[in-house]
């Protein structure tokens, strides 16, 4: 395996990542804006406020979004198997 093998796979690796990560992580930031907004619109300053509502979404986007990251991480592994194959 030479250095544009290597580069490409991590390449591919980080872009799955991205893909993976992003709508959970766009689901906990619109949360966390939803609950800054009340918050200082109530002016109620509780540190410990944003924690449960932003658990509770990211779990339920974590099983919304599961099957696209399954099928998303299955087509990298599928993609890595083929290259170990084909050496």
């Amino acid at each position: 395996m030479n250095g544009p093998e290597v580069i490409e796979i991590g390449r591919d690796a980080i872009w799955v990542l991205l893909q993976v990560s992003t709508p959970v992580m766009l689901v906990a930031l619109g949360v966390g804006l939803v609950i800054a907004l009340l918050q200082a619109l109530t002016q109620v300053q509780e540190m410990t406020l944003v924690f449960v509502p932003k658990i509770i979404a990211i779990f339920i986007s974590l099983l919304l979004f599961m099957p696209f990251m399954a099928i998303n991480l299955g087509g990298l592994m599928e993609r890595m198997a083929e290259r170990i194959a084909g050496m």
